[in-house]
């Protein structure tokens, strides 16, 4: 491995972003948790299952659609004012998905409550722009967070048309065009109300299988893979073609790394072709490891590094893991429900925010298969990051008086007394390096 400090690349990018985040009924005390590892924002997606306490999606905070928008009693903010300003507490920035909760019963059945298509669009952005000047406006006796990031809707493409029952679209139930219509509708009233103040972006598009016609799994060979390109590429045409507003594009993957990695090159090109060139990617909703087996272990830690790592270098603005929530969920890899303790997977992203404190990327070339590393400098302090998903290995790092922390399924981001300059990493293991 090789290091120059004073060769700086850029800015460390917000690779350690998360959805949701670790709280229960309306205690947010694990939050602490975010801020110890510098989490920069918390995507608000799928935060209205529970009904009990409504936040965050349109239905929940606006509950009678016939009712007046510019009326704030139509309007039920009390819950999610309280979880943005918990967040907020802690140092982590809400980006906020405008939309609903996936409905992920209606592949067993049940019917659908409010992944259809809003009945009337442009009241639909009114509602939405009513939301943001309570948070940013102080509307409604609301709060000015200046939030930036206000995504529209979430896998409009997750379904095919005329898919069975167990593969129907879990949050949009209408017709590409349709969404089309109803993306551009939303973004245009929203920039002539706020204009560059904050910045619109969606539609958070599935795990791209189409992008690799040879490699699609058996699972996704009925026409979804294809849809899901064929979706994408007639939207970016449509808001080439009516001059629809796109500050950043979102996007999802639950495959696996090498494949992300690709993911990330291909939606860039894709935008660029389509004339975005300015319009940041955001890739934020992933996990590599989520299911009950793997969330735990030292070896979804170690490719979640990767991940990030990774993606420092690729053509990607955002990455955001998909979850922090503390619960039952396979999604949430990064806290156990029973001991409200972190998995190996949190110290993954706790490492790479000490990256992203110091703030500056330096020059940082490893070579060994399996391993990924990014330095990072203040100008006083150095870090570098190094996960190994490969063989364990002898690392020589030629780098002197660093003090040495591992993550994985014994150490919590653990000093230890290694020799900085060369020291054995095992596989599924992160270290971190850090001087001054």
């Amino acid at each position: 491995m090789k290091v120059k400090f004073d060769r700086i690349l850029g800015k460390i990018k917000p690779m350690h972003a998360v959805g949701g985040a670790p709280y229960y009924a309306n205690n947010y005390d694990l939050c602490h948790y975010l801020q110890e590892a510098h989490i920069p924002y918390s995507r608000l997606h799928d935060q209205g299952i529970d009904a009990m306490r409504p936040k965050v999606d349109i239905p929940r905070i606006f509950p009678n659609f016939e009712a007046d928008v510019n009326d704030p009693a139509s309007y039920d903010f009390e819950f999610t004012d309280h979880m943005l300003s918990e967040l907020l507490k802690y140092d982590c920035v809400p980006y906020y998905r405008l939309g609903v909760t996936i409905e992920n019963a209606v592949r067993q059945g049940f019917k659908p409550r409010n992944i259809y298509p809003p009945a009337d669009f442009q009241k639909w952005a009114e509602i939405c722009e009513h939301i943001i000047r309570h948070y940013n406006e102080g509307w409604a006796d609301g709060f000015h967070y200046d939030l930036k990031y206000w995504e529209i809707w979430n896998e409009p493409e997750n379904g095919y048309p005329g898919a069975p029952v167990k593969r129907m679209n879990q949050c949009w139930l209408g017709t590409k065009e349709e969404f089309y219509e109803f993306y551009g509708t939303v973004a245009k009233h929203l920039r002539r109300c706020f204009g560059d103040t904050i910045k619109i972006g969606g539609y958070a598009a599935c795990t791209m299988y189409g992008f690799f016609p040879d490699e699609v799994p058996p699972s996704r060979a009925d026409g979804s893979a294809a849809y899901r390109v064929e979706f994408f590429e007639g939207f970016l045409d449509y808001a080439q073609k009516n001059n629809v507003p796109l500050d950043f594009f979102t996007w999802h993957s639950y495959w696996d790394t090498p494949h992300n990695f690709i993911m990330a090159k291909k939606f860039r090109e894709h935008l660029d072709a389509y004339g975005f060139t300015h319009t940041e990617s955001h890739f934020n909703e992933w996990n590599t490891h989520y299911t009950v087996e793997e969330r735990g272990t030292a070896e979804a830690a170690a490719h979640t590094a990767a991940v990030m790592l990774g993606m420092q270098d690729l053509p990607v603005d955002m990455l955001m893991y998909y979850d922090a929530r503390f619960g039952t969920s396979v999604y949430g890899g990064l806290f156990n429900c029973e001991n409200r303790q972190p998995y190996p997977t949190y110290y993954a992203l706790k490492a790479f925010g000490e990256l992203y404190v110091l703030g500056q990327q330096a020059e940082c070339i490893i070579e060994e298969e399996g391993l990924y590393a990014v330095a990072a400098t203040d100008g006083e302090k150095q870090a570098v990051m190094i996960s190994n998903i490969g063989e364990d290995v002898t690392l020589t790092t030629g780098l002197s008086g660093f003090d040495v922390y591992l993550a994985d399924g014994e150490h919590p981001l653990e000093k230890l007394d290694l020799n900085s300059r060369q020291f054995k990493l095992r596989a599924n293991q992160i270290a971190l390096l850090k001087r001054g």
